[in-house]
């Protein structure tokens, strides 16, 4: 089905499916689904480690930079949306059949710029998601330790992974609509229980808020915020997964907006309550005692990361299935058989490296800068460098930033930005602080950061 399609209306066979039970819970592609899905994704472990981020960045720059790198991850969203729309539109005046096949963001690369940039998208974009499952992973070990300690985190790692292989039987993204609705459901929780479980327990005995102390503290949090707000590089899976794509474009920013309210809060009232001692807590479940309420977000926040493990994969899947030629067959199992090489070597690497935190870092700012920041800024200006492909643009800026002369400027600005900012001195930062780890507990540690048994 063609993009004019979509816009028109859905064929009649959808409208009757949409009308069933199963697909109610099963088969989404509206406005909404494509907002939960956002907001969701955006928005896991790192709930949990954005206190440790101010802990290094101190209260007013951590507030900052939430705002900031959010704002400019929705210009980049709204990027992506935008040459996706723009490819689309181009190969389906070729009479290009995209039924029985997912469009991703290498794909539309290739497509607008050629084979190099197909190259150069293909490789950040999957290091990216296989890293983002990683994450996802790590967490789950994390998090659970704190319910139950009998097993150390490694040992959880191989059981979450064990859990998380099952992913493989979700299709696509069309499939994620109760997950991502119920995902959004359970990181709200754990948002609220973090910042009224602070304000409740109050500040510690001698609490000291001496951030920002050192540089390389100071750049390793403001990469972790960077990477909270890099969460798109499955922006063009959600898109392709919706009726209506052109709708998109402004999504991303309703989900920031939303998740604002999530990250702000918590991460503010969990380091005034704690200070300094989240230095060595990057996990900020660490510093509260056992209670019901807890253990309740504790098993939320694992369950979503479970549906996040999904999302980051679920790409990845796609680019393997169309690697050994299995993109468009029918059988889900037959689907499920082949994706399952996939989790393999993210299991193995957050078993290699379960440095809750400062992996977040040194991924935002060796991968997300570029992934999902930089490379759709160059994209967009190479796209429309000649005043005919901005006459016959797809999509054109919106007008309150200035048009194409307002657009070039931000996405100069965005490139600069984030290669000195996040890419150099968020590099340095956040490698010297991951290397240290790495010192400290060594490689395949058997359970990070967790308390001496007595």
């Amino acid at each position: 089905m063609s993009i004019k399609e979509t816009e028109e209306g859905i064929m009649e066979d959808e409208i009757e499916q949409r009308g069933s039970m199963k697909s109610f819970l099963w088969h989404g592609g509206s406005v909404y689904d494509a907002w939960f899905s956002c907001a969701s994704n955006q928005v896991a472990q790192v709930l949990l480690t954005l206190p440790y981020s101010f802990s290094q960045m101190g209260m007013a720059s951590g507030v900052i930079l939430q705002i900031f790198y959010g704002f400019m991850g929705s210009w980049t969203a709204y990027l992506i949306s935008v040459l996706y729309v723009e490819y689309r539109t181009r190969k389906e005046k070729q009479n290009v059949n995209f039924n029985n096949h997912v469009i991703q963001w290498f794909e539309v690369l290739d497509g607008l710029l050629g084979p190099y940039w197909k190259a150069i998208g293909l490789t950040f974009n999957c290091t990216f998601l296989l890293f983002g499952s990683v994450i996802q992973l790590i967490a789950c070990a994390s998090n659970i330790y704190y319910i139950n300690d009998k097993l150390d985190k490694r040992t959880w790692t191989y059981i979450f992974g064990a859990c998380c292989a099952t992913t493989v039987f979700i299709p696509s993204f069309h499939n994620y609509r109760i997950w991502s609705f119920l995902g959004l459901a359970m990181t709200t929780y754990t948002a609220w229980y973090l910042t009224i479980a602070a304000l409740v327990h109050g500040q510690v005995e001698g609490v000291t808020h001496s951030a920002p102390t050192k540089p390389v503290l100071y750049f390793t949090g403001a990469t972790n915020i960077l990477y909270t707000f890099g969460g798109h590089a499955v922006t063009v899976e959600i898109m392709h997964a919706m009726w209506r794509p052109r709708k998109f474009k402004y999504i991303y920013l309703m989900a920031t907006l939303y998740v604002f309210t999530l990250t702000i809060p918590s991460a503010a009232s969990v380091y005034w309550a704690f200070g300094d001692e989240l230095l060595t807590h990057a996990n900020a479940f660490s510093l509260f005692p056992s209670s019901p309420w807890r253990d309740a977000a504790v098993i939320l926040m694992l369950i979503h990361q479970f549906i996040t493990f999904g999302f980051a994969c679920t790409p990845l899947y796609f680019v393997w299935e169309k690697v050994i030629g299995m993109h468009d067959t029918n059988s889900i199992l037959l689907r499920a058989i082949t994706r399952l090489p996939v989790v393999i070597p993210i299991w193995f690497l957050a078993i290699i490296f379960p440095f809750f935190g400062p992996i977040n870092s040194a991924v935002g700012a060796l991968l997300v800068t570029f992934t999902v920041y930089i490379i759709p800024s160059l994209a967009h200006i190479l796209t429309y460098r000649s005043a005919s492909s901005r006459q016959n643009a797809a999509e054109k800026p919106p007008a309150v930033i200035g048009g194409w002369r307002g657009a070039l400027v931000v996405n100069v600005g965005v490139v600069i930005w984030v290669f000195v900012v996040g890419f150099g001195l968020g590099g340095w930062a956040s490698m010297t602080n991951f290397i240290k780890q790495v010192d400290t507990f060594g490689l395949f540690a058997k359970c990070y950061q967790c308390p001496p048994r007595h």
